[in-house]
């Protein structure tokens, strides 16, 4: 997967095409993202203990990494310098066949 925590993507098929946000989880077992404020699904939660409350609760789900594009990394990307080399020519004259040295 080239996709990484942190990553700025955009979102490229489903009900949130075109929105950009920053991937806060990477599933790599099931090839999925978790990109914050996408894909985000109401969930009904009942109370379990006295003190907890219930009611609806918005979390994002994943979303597939093949639909999801990488715009730019935080990360710092390392660039190579390539120096160009530049073959001497010889200075040697060549010989046709039937020339002779005078």
């Amino acid at each position: 997967m080239k996709v990484k925590v942190g990553d700025k993507v955009k979102i490229l098929a489903g009900k949130d095409k075109g929105k950009e946000g920053k991937v806060t989880v990477t599933l790599k077992n099931k090839d999925r993202v978790v990109v914050e404020g996408i894909n985000m699904v109401k969930r009904h939660m009942k109370p379990g203990k006295a003190k907890e409350t219930g009611g609806i609760l918005e979390t994002e789900n994943p979303i597939h990494v093949s639909n999801v594009k990488v715009i730019s990394s935080d990360k710092k990307e390392v660039k190579k310098e390539v120096k160009k080399t530049t073959k001497a020519k010889s200075t040697k004259k060549e010989k046709k066949v039937g020339e002779t040295n005078e």
